[in-house]
């Protein structure tokens, strides 16, 4: 029997940023339903998780800037829904924003690459074809918020 430990496996930068969506998303479905605030979630956050496989200045820029800009976003996408904001899942919300939020304010993201983890996490967490909807919502924004990169991009 050997007593070393096997060598921690290397996470990529990837799975670092998708670790950080997915804490974000868990932060903001917390943040809705009691109400705490992002330095109170934050902080228990970084306590009662390993977040060593995680871009943890992401986490933080993430939560901090939808909770602050959420009016903005909330404004941003709800054009595209079929139903009150008030009437949307909780993760559904909390995905429709953490997808604008990067769309608008993180630029340095591609827009797919902004969608496309957003579907994911409403695949991971959200009801059977919330995935579908995140993305018809998430598509109809970045045409709006997104438009020269999209130009561009079909031009190649």
């Amino acid at each position: 029997m050997n007593d070393e430990k096997a060598p921690k496996k290397r996470v990529s930068n990837t799975e670092k940023r998708r670790n950080a969506r997915s804490y974000t998303l868990q932060a903001l479905y917390q943040w809705q339903l009691a109400g705490q605030s992002a330095n109170e979630i934050e902080a228990q956050f970084r306590v009662d998780n390993d977040m060593s496989d995680t871009d943890v200045p992401l986490f933080s820029e993430l939560l901090h800037g939808v909770i602050s800009k959420r009016t903005e976003l909330d404004s941003q996408f709800s054009a595209y829904l079929d139903r009150a904001l008030d009437d949307l899942d909780p993760v559904e919300l909390a995905v429709l924003r953490i997808g604008s939020f990067e769309l608008i304010h993180r630029i340095e993201v591609p827009y797919k690459v902004a969608i496309n983890e957003s579907v994911e996490l409403a695949k991971i967490f959200g009801a059977t074809e919330s995935h579908k909807y995140v993305n018809g919502v998430l598509d109809k924004l970045a045409q709006k918020v997104r438009i020269l990169e999209i130009k561009a991009a079909r031009q190649k």
